[in-house]
């Protein structure tokens, strides 16, 4: 599959910026995996760091999930790959990680936030418990924080795909 990565548009309205900088930063991810084997989606290649690209591709699909399926939505989504006995399992066990199931998951929970941003205004709020203290974000923020969260990681798709076999880009 060839991932085209779509450049946001220079002017529009709001919405469609960080709608633009959002899927320009979801299929750079897709980018920085595509043409891999297996067994380097599953390189860690800045030792001591564990950051692997199918671990990066687990971790967002769990991101996506949390924030528009369990904050936006308030569907009770629970975690696929982590747990309260691994915070960070979505990076472990990489080993008997299914890699087809793992994108495909990711694909699905790309799909199901754009499905429930589409029916709500930048101005909706979602909400969520942490330390026993409700917090509401507007989905003008989730949004924000989601560009904030695919650029960090994909900076570390970047390291990490050019340590596997040279390839570099934006």
């Amino acid at each position: 599959m060839t991932t085209k990565r779509i450049d946001p548009p220079n002017v529009a309205d709001e919405r469609t910026l960080l709608e633009g900088f959002l899927e320009f930063h979801r299929d750079t991810l897709a980018l920085k995996c595509e043409g891999l084997t297996d067994p380097q989606l599953r390189e860690a290649t800045v030792p001591p760091s564990e950051l692997t690209l199918l671990g990066l591709v687990r971790h967002l699909a769990e991101v996506e999930r949390g924030w528009f399926r369990d904050v936006l939505a308030g569907e009770e989504a629970p975690p696929l790959y982590y747990s309260e006995a691994d915070r960070d399992g979505e990076f472990h066990d990489l080993d008997e990680a299914d890699t087809a199931e793992a994108f495909a998951t990711w694909r699905d929970e790309v799909e199901h936030a754009r499905a429930v941003a589409r029916e709500r205004s930048l101005d909706d709020l979602g909400s969520r418990v942490r330390k026993g203290e409700r917090e509401e974000f507007s989905l003008r923020w989730i949004y924000i924080h989601m560009i904030e969260e695919y650029s960090r990681h994909n900076g570390h798709a970047d390291l990490i795909r050019e340590r596997i076999d040279g390839e570099t880009g934006e």
